[in-house]
């Protein structure tokens, strides 16, 4: 019994691991996110690789690739090649990278799907900061602002206050070394160009920032060290728009360019690389690489660049149609929200300033009610002051009535007395007289102290009457102040503001002809303003420079920017420069390759 436990055990035991060797881990990495599967032994690289477009809901599959490191290089997993049978390393997980391995010609027109937009951002954006595209200081700035805008939303600086943009990395090393500037200029001036990108939601901005990136001259090139007959070192560029040579100090400007639709063939042997143009009077030229493996990887991206140009020429398949088709939709329907939205935000902005100015207007009422109860109060205070006063005159006039009275007795007395004797009579007749001039004085000062009192009643008469005036105010103020009460209904919005049911479960939109109608009237007039943006666009860049340049270390430029200085000054940039190499004919730009 026990001897067959032990065997059973063992035959569980190698079945299991039988069972564990038919699966194998593998890494995915992308530039934000990582992810792991558990693949079969069996599985080719297209399993892989369309197991990673599910799960990341990509269906514009053609434009990337797995790459992984070989010794010093990388390579692409092959979709027909079991994965296992690549030169992948043999421990666990085995790491892939995804990535774009193909680049559009024009990535507004060619990327339908956001997700696919976002990818690309993403990986064109990493590429600018570590500098293997090449990218001026100005155009950086710019294209930091629209990674900006994709990040934080429209500016607002109540809440992106100075120093919010100190964590990110935004510019490249060799730009902000180039120039006599603090984080917080930089910030200053990428903040400046942010503000004006209000309104754009994430995906505008990563599209906006894909438009200027495609210009750069090293945008979406794959570089190879190779030599011609003659054995001069020089650059292969694989691109969307075909080979070019370059030299191997200015990845740039190239010195010969050959379009796809010029190229009849590809092939090689061993390191020898040999290209065939459609000129059948033209020989075929070659050239050769350092290694087998960097002439596969050629090989690879020379035929997928070239199945992509040639199917950017023809009618798009019904998948693409449906799938621009469906996107269009998607972006009526984004475009008709963020509408939607807009208005219920200024909606709410303007109930909000209704609401303020009622807050402003109620609080001057209330300063208005303050001073009007001050002056009551300094009215009343008056009014009791100047009855005080008007009583205080009153008794001295009455005081002085009685001593003019008095006076006037005297004199009397003064007058019988006086008939006594002569003398006496003259004594009397001078103080009768004394009395006299008195008694006037005392007289004249009674009716002016008389006049005074009445004067007095009547200030106390007309600041009574302020006083009623002033209460009538108050009365008046605090009825105005009744109907605009200060609750928590003054921040509700007002009832016309439509509402917004943001449950998936829930939500409905139907998509009418009208609509699209007016959309593609849209899409004409946005056509016009771009035209006009794109020129106030180049003074900006042009306006940035100027600022920027007094504050250039000119001992730091690098080679790159002597070059692209010198070709901005020429007037030249990566179209034209592609236009005038392919203005002679191919037989005669082979044999200049051949004399390099």
């Amino acid at each position: 019994m026990t001897m067959a436990s032990n065997i059973a055990a063992k035959m569980n035991l190698s079945s299991l691991k039988r069972k564990q060797m038919k699966t194998f881990s593998v890494r995915i990495l992308t530039i934000d996110a990582e992810m792991e599967f558990s693949c079969e032994v069996k599985w080719k690289g297209k399993d892989l690789f369309d197991l990673v477009c599910r799960t990341i809901g990509l269906r514009e599959s053609w434009f990337f690739g797995l790459q992984y490191a070989v010794k010093d290089t990388v390579a692409w997993l092959k979709m027909d090649k079991k994965v296992l049978d690549h030169d992948v390393s043999k421990e666990e997980p085995v790491i892939f990278y995804f990535l774009a391995k193909f680049y559009p010609e024009n990535a507004e027109e060619e990327l339908v799907q956001e997700i696919t937009q976002h990818l690309f951002f993403l990986q064109v954006k990493k590429w600018i900061l570590e500098e293997e595209i090449y990218c001026p200081p100005e155009a950086s700035v710019l294209l930091a602002s629209y990674a900006v805008q994709a990040k934080y939303g429209d500016y607002d600086p109540k809440i992106h206050k100075p120093g919010f943009l100190a964590q990110e990395e935004l510019l490249p090393k060799r730009v902000i070394n180039l120039y006599q500037m603090t984080p917080a200029m930089w910030e200053e001036r990428i903040t400046a160009w942010y503000a004006e990108h209000r309104g754009r939601a994430r995906d505008e901005a990563e599209i906006e920032y894909l438009k200027i990136a495609q210009d750069l001259e090293m945008y979406g090139v794959s570089y190879f060290s190779i030599r011609n007959k003659k054995g001069t070192d020089l650059l292969l560029g694989v691109d969307a728009f075909g080979l070019h040579i370059y030299d191997p100090e200015n990845k740039l400007t190239p010195k010969i360019s050959f379009p796809w639709n010029e190229i009849r063939n590809i092939s090689y042997s061993d390191k020898e690389f040999a290209i065939k143009p459609l000129d059948k009077k033209t020989d075929v030229f070659k050239f050769n690489s350092s290694k087998l493996r960097v002439n596969k990887l050629i090989l690879q991206l020379c035929i997928g660049n070239h199945d992509l140009f040639m199917r950017r020429r023809r009618v798009d398949s019904l998948e693409v149609q449906q799938m621009k088709t469906q996107a269009r939709e998607e972006k009526a329907r984004k475009q008709m929200e963020r509408q939607r939205l807009a208005r219920e935000k200024q909606l709410r902005e303007v109930a909000e300033r209704a609401r303020d100015e009622l807050e402003c207007r109620l609080l001057q009422l209330q300063d208005e009610a303050q001073l009007a109860n001050e002056a009551l109060l300094r009215s009343e205070e008056t009014a009791d002051l100047l009855a005080e006063k008007a009583q205080i005159a009153e008794e001295e006039a009455q005081l002085l009535a009685q001593k003019a009275a008095e006076a006037e007795q005297e004199m009397q007395r003064l007058k019988v007395a006086a008939l006594r004797t002569e003398e006496e009579k003259r004594l009397m007749e001078q103080k009768v007289l004394e009395a006299e001039v008195l008694a006037l004085k005392m007289a004249e000062e009674s009716e002016r102290r008389a006049k005074e009192a009445e004067q007095l009643k009547q200030d106390l008469q007309d600041a009574r009457e302020s006083e009623r005036k002033a209460k009538q105010k108050l009365i008046e103020i605090t009825s105005k102040s009744s109907y605009t009460p200060l609750s928590s209904n003054t921040t509700s919005m007002p009832t016309e503001i439509p509402s917004l049911n943001f449950e998936t479960d829930s939500f409905t939109f139907d998509f009418k002809d009208t609509d699209m109608k007016r959309l593609s009237m849209e899409i004409e007039k946005e056509k016009v303003e771009y035209m006009e943006k794109s020129k106030h666009l180049q003074e900006q860049l042009n306006e940035l420079k100027t600022e920027i340049e007094a504050l250039k270390l000119k001992e730091r430029e690098t080679p790159l920017d002597v070059i692209h200085n010198e070709n901005s000054e020429t007037g030249n940039n990566k179209y034209n420069t592609l236009k005038k190499l392919t203005l002679q004919s191919t037989k005669s730009r082979v044999a200049f390759f051949e004399e390099l």
